[in-house]
């Protein structure tokens, strides 16, 4: 597989590396659970944040996949990626809902979107949340570092009741890379844990760079998933790289790590994200597990199904 994005990368060469990385490990597909979708201009604000990462960040962003959202679809079909996420979120209040149709309609003309939604300690929230869930949605996504929320606000309590009974898994954004948010960290995540231990909660990014703390989460907490975006890549790296020490923890929790890419929102090629969990060294059993198992059996996909293909209806 190809390295790190550079302004030489030949991204035609994607697809077969995917295709070549599924193949030697026997997978129908891929399953990831953190890609974004969402309306047109909430996108564009997404990615003029990127182009900026340099004064925000100090590192420079570039955009891989900088598509219209057709071939957006289609590229994650070319790569053999069965189901992928809608990850959308808001940043104040009164958003969430409107995000939340358009999911819903996203995932209607895209059948290979788990449909998504979100939400934001608002009145009404659990009224939304509830209406998102009785229509289908499979998973939902909190950001708390672009949300600027504490996820233990007393406007959430219904929410995280909801979905803990519903068992919905949430995709939460809460550790603090790539920069600290007022709420990011383990603190407020383990209070609410703590509270509703049977939320069905995927940590995204791997916790990072609080991946300790996150690990402990998980060997505490059965039903606590975390996603491998842009953890363990060269350009993740900057922001506090994953400790060796720490592989006999990810071994141990082989069945509730799920692969998560951030696509399209990546400075590298897609297959990048899979070189850098093959070379961990865990075992072709590991990856297998992480990049199609354990998705397939969190979200009751059948799991001899096909990969979508690029000509499935509802492209775009």
């Amino acid at each position: 597989m190809s390295g790190p994005s550079s302004g030489a990368t030949d991204l035609t060469a994607t697809p077969d590396a995917v295709r070549a990385f599924r193949e030697r490990l026997g997978l129908p597909g891929l399953v990831d659970v953190h890609t974004h979708f969402m309306p047109e201009r909430v996108l564009a604000k997404v990615w003029d944040y990127f182009d900026a990462a340099g004064p925000l960040t100090g590192v420079a962003w570039p955009i891989t996949y900088r598509h219209e959202e057709a071939r957006r679809v289609e590229l994650l079909r070319e790569f053999g990626v069965r189901a992928f996420t809608s990850m959308l979120y808001p940043h104040k209040p009164q958003m969430a809902a409107w995000l939340n149709s358009w999911s819903a309609s996203f995932a209607a003309r895209t059948p290979d979107c788990l449909h998504t939604a979100t939400f934001f300690p608002e009145q009404g929230a659990a009224d939304y949340v509830r209406q998102a869930v009785e229509s289908g949605a499979r998973v939902f996504k909190a950001h708390l570092q672009v949300g600027g929320y504490d996820p233990n606000d007393a406007l959430l309590e219904p929410v995280w009741g909801l979905l803990a009974e519903a068992g919905v898994p949430i995709v939460v954004h809460c550790g603090s890379g790539p920069v600290p948010g007022k709420h990011t960290g383990p603190g407020p995540v383990a209070a609410l844990l703590a509270r509703h231990p049977r939320l069905a909660l995927v940590v995204a990014h791997m916790g990072m760079p609080e991946y300790g703390d996150f690990l402990d989460l998980a060997e505490r907490y059965p039903r606590v998933h975390l996603d491998t975006t842009m953890a363990f890549t060269d350009f993740s790296a900057q922001f506090g790289s994953f400790p060796p020490s720490g592989l006999g923890r990810l071994a141990d929790l082989g069945d509730r790590i799920l692969l998560g890419t951030d696509f399209p929102n990546i400075p590298y090629p897609y297959e990048h994200q899979l070189d850098s969990l093959e070379r961990l060294g865990l075992g072709d059993a590991w990856l297998r597990a992480v990049c199609h198992d354990n998705g397939a059996r969190l979200f009751a996909l059948d799991p001899a199904g096909p990969p979508a293909r690029p000509d499935r209806p509802g492209a775009g």
